[in-house]
């Protein structure tokens, strides 16, 4: 504990579970009596404290950044340094990740930049499992234009079959996409896929094997997916798994700020886009 809102905050709980008196608890923590009862500030700042915590709490792998765009987008008048640094006073830091192994090379194909909505869906498996140790895989499909995922399917097993039906859903909701792009998993080249993109007349590009960063839209989405959603939850069934991601997806679109998307969710910048589209109309 180094903070002096961690030494109030464990001062307190010292108090709250192990019925000790403040100057026991003080005494402990190294903290004078004085200092822990002095309140942190004006009335306007402990309010935007508790935000802090509650978001924080809320979404626990966001920076100050998303937090920030956060407090913007709810009319909160702060800046984002003053977020930064509340933050850290209060010990509401994001545990960094482990460095990243990196495989080195080039892209080997062009890549498909998307322009508008639905001009790119990219798409691809996470897998993970129950608590019992079964799998679980978990299809991912993304807007690349409005990062939006547009649906994440959840099953024991998923194979072409499945991929064909969730793109057919999804062309019936969203309208056909202009380029579709994937790996070179066995159940994106199956032919049963590739027939049912060629009849529609969709665009279709696979990455070089060993390159996932020609498909680096949605290795991102599933990194945030994994982070956000299946390293915080443990699954005891498949309905359960389905549930919880239908509620992040949810949270992911509406209520998530977007760095590449200028601190907007995918939802309100697609709203965005439309409201511009008919204006310049």
């Amino acid at each position: 504990m180094v903070s002096l809102a961690e030494r109030r905050r464990a001062a307190d709980h010292l108090e709250r579970t192990h019925a000790v008196s403040e100057r026991r608890a003080c005494k402990v923590i190294e903290i004078a009596r004085s200092t822990k009862r002095r309140p942190s500030g004006r009335t306007e700042e402990t309010e935007l404290v508790a935000e802090l915590h509650r978001l924080s709490e809320h979404f626990p792998r966001f920076g100050y950044r998303k937090i920030f765009h956060r407090l913007q987008m709810a009319g909160c008048r702060v800046g984002r340094e003053r977020v930064r640094l509340l933050r850290r006073r209060e010990g509401l830091r994001v545990p960094k990740k482990g460095p990243k192994r990196r495989r080195r090379g080039v892209s080997t194909t062009t890549p498909t930049q998307a322009l508008y909505p639905n001009h790119v869906w990219s798409y691809d498996f996470v897998a993970d499992q129950t608590i019992d140790g079964r799998t679980l895989r978990f299809l991912t499909v993304i807007d690349e234009y409005t990062r939006q995922a547009l649906w994440i399917e959840c099953a024991r097993h998923l194979t072409s079959v499945d991929v064909v039906r969730v793109l057919d859903q999804l062309v019936e909701l969203h309208g056909k996409p202009g380029v579709v792009k994937s790996d070179n998993g066995p159940e994106f080249v199956a032919k049963k896929v590739r027939d049912w993109i060629e009849d529609r007349q969709i665009g279709i590009r696979f990455i070089e094997p060993g390159s996932p960063w020609q498909n680096g839209h949605n290795e991102s989405f599933n990194g945030v997916f994994r982070d956000g959603c299946l390293n915080r939850w443990l699954f005891e069934s498949v309905r359960e798994a389905r549930e919880t991601t239908e509620h992040w997806l949810q949270e992911y679109n509406v209520e998530r700020p977007h760095g590449s998307l200028g601190g907007r969710p995918p939802v309100l910048f697609f709203e965005q886009w439309e409201e511009q589209e008919r204006e310049a109309a």
